[in-house]
């Protein structure tokens, strides 16, 4: 895996299909943060500029924050899907710089059809899906992250929140097929032994 040093914190070669954002200042802000709090991040990121970067296991409010500490060390363009109400007033902007797509889960394309219309009409798309959706113990994953994939025809790229070793962990692309329990059932498989922050969840 190549790497180079970023304020002595050494951070995964990101590629040029990759959304970008940010500079090397708050990249290095970002990442020295990340370090200060143990953590750090692994694998090859996909060299793609459309994907659903898929989060798990989600047991903890952290887990957003490290998503968005990780996106803004490593410079990339990393969007998150909020309920549209939290978009209003003064807030609203700052959900939108911080990453944020507003969806009204109420109207009739829902959700998994607003995901795919988003994909469609942008250039670069990196969506962020924490499968599990809350983070109560033993919450099984919802399917809506295969959905919106396949019918965007973009790769799935799991991140595991590894909180024993503290270690933000991308894997490799993964490409939908018809058989949504057998893709599911193999994207699962790279979370297993993963300890989130809480180990009941």
């Amino acid at each position: 895996m190549r790497l180079f040093s970023l304020s002595a914190v050494e951070l995964p070669t990101i590629g040029e299909a990759v959304p970008r954002r940010g500079n090397r200042a708050t990249q290095a802000v970002s990442a020295l943060l990340l370090q200060a709090f143990g953590w750090r991040i692994e694998g090859d990121i996909p060299d793609v500029s459309k994907a659903v970067v898929l989060g798990a296991p989600h047991t903890s409010n952290w887990d957003f924050a490290l998503t968005l500490l990780t996106a803004f060390a490593l410079g990339v363009r990393l969007q998150w899907v909020g309920k549209h109400t939290l978009f209003r007033g003064p807030s609203g902007w700052f959900m939108r710089w911080a990453g944020g797509v507003p969806v009204d889960r109420s109207a009739a394309t829902g959700f998994v059809g607003a995901m795919i219309t988003e994909f469609k009409r942008r250039p670069a798309f990196l969506l962020a899906i924490m499968p599990q959706g809350t983070r109560r113990s033993g919450t099984p994953w919802k399917s809506g992250f295969h959905y919106i994939a396949r019918g965007a025809q973009v790769p799935i790229v799991p991140v595991a929140f590894d909180y024993r070793h503290k270690v933000m962990r991308f894997g490799r692309a993964f490409t939908t097929t018809d058989d949504r329990a057998r893709d599911v059932a193999e994207i699962q498989s790279y979370f297993v032994g993963v300890q989130g922050k809480h180990r009941h969840a």
